[in-house]
């Protein structure tokens, strides 16, 4: 009879600090609207990649010590993302990155977007045509004290390559 009181109390307990711990994680988790407003600058920038004024808004999104994963194995740091996109920008003066969906995972704000432009020379080895491309992006921003700390990405930039070099 002891043992059972005891082991009573004991699952008690265990239930009521596991039950704390799922509520404090979940009032933890960002919601869509909080994670949409956290990223949002940095797809302002996306689109006006060559404004000085939008890359200053973006910078404040950002932890100092951001790190941008294009890759399992490589990173850049916002100073060298920055530099990176505003080239970009020079050779897609119309580049347009809008946000299409926005998913919460705990810390984690992910964007489904859709960039479309229209280079103004050859990309990626691409013979400069004329044509515009539309392609999607994933992107997975880990948030910390309100600000984007990393964020992983993939953009379908073979898809882009296919529309650039279809003849018209």
């Amino acid at each position: 009879m002891f043992l059972t009181k005891q082991f009573n109390k004991s699952a008690t307990l265990l239930t009521t600090t596991a039950a704390a711990m799922i509520l404090s994680t979940n009032a933890l988790a960002l919601s869509v609207e909080e994670g949409g407003a956290i990223v949002k600058p940095f797809y302002d920038f996306l689109s006006n990649p060559t404004d000085t004024r939008q890359a200053d808004k973006a910078r404040q999104s950002f932890h100092s010590d951001w790190q941008s994963f294009y890759d399992n194995s490589g990173s850049k740091n916002l100073d060298q993302t920055i530099e990176t996109l505003s080239g970009i920008g020079q050779l897609i003066p119309d580049l347009n990155w809008e946000i299409k969906d926005i998913k919460i995972a705990g810390d984690t704000v992910i964007v489904r977007g859709e960039a479309t432009g229209t280079p103004a020379g050859d990309f990626f080895g691409v013979a400069h045509s004329g044509n515009s491309f539309k392609i999607m992006s994933i992107d997975m921003h880990t948030v910390e004290d309100g600000k984007v700390k990393t964020s992983y990405h993939i953009e379908d930039w073979a898809t882009a390559m296919r529309q650039l070099s279809q003849a018209k």
